[in-house]
């Protein structure tokens, strides 16, 4: 009796189908080190590698995350953030799961991560990768506490596989785990700032931690280097460490010395500057103040001089703090941000992506007004979006092969983005007089990041934001956030010509149509599908060939973003003069926007000579409901009259790559 009990406890325990204890959800292409384990690593429940498994240890600090095989050091910096903060983590591990001895445990667990404007939730199995016995990835430093080994397989099922999480930043996970900011301070010269003037005068903005002092217990520091760093010969390139205290002692001589406690997530003291423990920097201090220091020391943590941090280490990452409840604090005040508003957008090859101020399109970006009511500081934010793993990887962890016209693994690159802002007086304004003056605020630089930041005090009115790639045509969706200490509002510019199709005036003529996607009636799917012919014709013609590229055509499916379905056009030519153009069954398109795409929209530019045509748009599965918009501009033969407004001056824009990997 007792064994067909445990029979049955057993199989209640959940298996996560969509992230299994499979190689699937180790490893996306074998491309890091972690590959030379397959077959090594087998997977066990927390009751399995321990006695008494619990979520969190009786101690705070036996909390904290020790590093394992995989090189996440730059997530595991960011869960300090919420060891700092009940709210953000009751956020990202609800509260009230049952556990390991608990009545309702079965084997699952659910986190939340911040992507992209809302959180969403992350469910899954406590079976965990193991070397023998040991967790052999990340793990808490008391062996009996589960918290950081069970959020980082969530996070790693998030990103599609526990190799997505080999190379990363701080500052995006600290932004995934509690839906705030972070910057990235360089501590080297890396360039100048463009003044208000548009010109280059000012250095970047570098390190001051005593303009932190006010977030100091709450806000999360991390610290990475990109070289070998002398003080540190073990460390090597690419690795993060977290900022646990600083503090200002005064020397025998009766100098001053800032000193950092530094907590190496792989757990050894592997520093070897002057304040290493045996180090000849402590005999600068008093006996007493010195034993004290070195007592705060934990597994893997040591002391640095301010001097030292700015000499051996490339780079700072400061997270926000965030109140409980749930307001940003800004980072140079100290002051909270109550008032925030965010709104989606997205750059469209060839109708809004127009590229940096060096480029005359740039006014065909997206434009958004800020009002703020009353002047206040204001922190304004522009976060691209590059996709998620998860859907893809389930999928191929379940051993179904993706069906759609190519790969649905979604663009994994970021597009180098800024950010600029002008005053304008009222809200009728001229668009190409406001361009040609300078901005009074910009991101120092186009970055290929994932977020860039602009911070600032602004006065009551309106002002004009433009995100922008610095590549003209460059395309991606992005978020906008603005965080302010007066009340603001945040709204797309209505433009007068719509922006979906920003050909110029006077060489194009543009139409538009509305449609749906009716289930039975003009649903029908791609071309793979005999129901395609009864997907909606939208008919147009053309009558001049200029031997380039003649039309251009968008299509627009309208729903969320977590609604967004695979979609496509194909154009067919048919018979001049019919009423009522269709196309024959086995007949073949002329050109296609293939393969279907997870788009708001998708875009072609073709050419095509004089007669009359349909395009079919359609997405990929039939009986796929839907509304959609069609954008359709055709070259005309006529003279123009070409502006002789000039940008303004072009200003230097610079890029730059850096990540955590080790």
């Amino acid at each position: 009796m007792e064994e067909m009990e445990e029979d049955a406890k057993h199989k209640k325990l959940f298996e996560d189908a969509d992230f299994p204890p499979k190689d699937c959800s180790l490893f996306s292409d074998y491309a890091s080190p972690i590959s030379k384990f397959q077959g090594d690593i087998t997977w066990m429940r927390p009751q399995e590698i321990c006695q008494s498994p619990k979520m969190f240890p009786e101690s705070p600090m036996e909390g904290y995350a020790k590093q394992g095989l995989l090189g996440d050091c730059w997530f595991l910096c960011a869960c300090t953030m919420l060891l700092k903060n009940n709210h953000l983590m009751n956020k990202v591990l609800p509260a009230g799961q049952p556990q390991w001895s608990e009545p309702g445990y079965e084997g699952r667990f659910a986190f939340r991560f911040w992507q992209l404007g809302c959180w969403v939730d992350v469910e899954v199995d406590d079976q965990l990768p193991c070397i023998g016995s040991k967790l052999c990835f990340s793990h808490c430093q008391s062996p009996s506490a589960f918290w950081v080994p069970l959020l980082e397989k969530a996070y790693a099922k998030l990103h599609g596989s526990y190799e997505h999480l080999w190379a990363g930043q701080v500052s995006e996970a600290l932004v995934d785990l509690t839906g705030g900011l972070a910057e990235r301070w360089s501590l080297k010269d890396s360039g100048k700032e463009e003044d208000q003037y548009g010109g280059i005068g000012k250095p970047k903005r570098k390190l001051d931690l005593s303009s932190l002092q006010e977030v100091r217990d709450r806000g999360t520091v991390s610290c990475s280097m990109h070289s070998s760093s002398g003080g540190a010969q073990e460390v090597g390139q690419y690795h993060a460490l977290s900022v646990m205290e600083w503090t200002d002692v005064r020397t025998e001589r009766g100098g001053n010395v800032r000193l950092l406690r530094i907590r190496n997530p792989w757990g050894r003291r592997c520093w070897e500057g002057g304040w290493r423990e045996s180090g000849d920097g402590w005999s600068q201090l008093e006996t007493g103040c010195s034993q004290d220091l070195l007592s705060r020391t934990q597994e893997g943590e040591f002391w640095v001089e301010e001097a030292e941090l700015l000499k051996e280490f490339d780079e700072v990452t400061v997270g926000y703090p965030a109140s409980d409840q749930g307001f940003l604090q800004s980072i140079y005040t100290g002051k909270e941000l109550p008032h925030s508003q965010q709104i989606r957008g997205c750059w469209i090859k060839g109708h809004s992506a127009g590229g940096c101020r060096n480029n005359s399109s740039f006014g065909s970006n997206p434009k958004f007004w800020l009002r703020m009511s009353e002047p206040g500081e204001v922190l304004v934010s522009l976060l691209q979006h590059r996709g998620w793993r998860q859907t893809a990887n389930s999928q191929r962890c379940r051993g179904i092969e993706n069906p759609l016209e190519g790969s649905s693994e979604p663009h994994l690159r970021y597009q180098a983005i800024g950010l600029h802002m002008w005053k304008v007086e009222k809200k009728h304004f001229n668009l190409a007089q406001t361009l040609n003056r300078s901005p009074c605020a910009s991101t120092h630089c186009h970055a290929y990041e994932r977020e860039v930041t602009l911070h600032g005090h602004l006065s009551e009115g309106y002002h004009l934001l433009i995100p922008n790639t610095f590549l003209q045509g460059a395309e991606a969706s992005f978020l906008l956030r603005v965080f302010s200490s007066a009340p603001v509002s945040l709204s797309a510019l209505k433009a007068p010509v719509p922006p979906e199709m920003a050909v110029p005036v006077g060489e194009w003529e543009t139409s538009h149509s509305h449609g749906k996607w009716i289930p039975g009636r003009s649903a029908g799917g791609s071309r793979n599908f005999p129901s395609h012919r009864t997907n909606p014709h939208i008919p147009f013609t053309v009558s001049y060939e200029s031997g380039e590229p003649n039309v251009r055509i968008a299509l627009r499916q309208h729903c969320p973003a977590k609604a967004l379905q695979p979609i496509g056009f194909h154009v067919y030519q048919v018979p001049k003069g019919a009423a009522h153009p269709q196309i024959a069954q086995d007949q073949e398109p002329r050109v296609s926007c293939v393969p279907h795409c997870y788009a708001p929209e998708v875009t072609l530019h073709c050419s095509l000579p004089p007669g009359a045509y349909v395009i079919v748009p359609s997405t990929y599965q039939p009986d796929c409901k839907g509304h959609f918009s069609l954008t359709v501009a055709r070259k005309i033969h006529r003279k123009v009259m070409k502006s002789q407004e000039a940008l303004g001056r072009v200003i230097q824009e610079v890029s730059n790559i850096s990540v955590m990997q080790r």
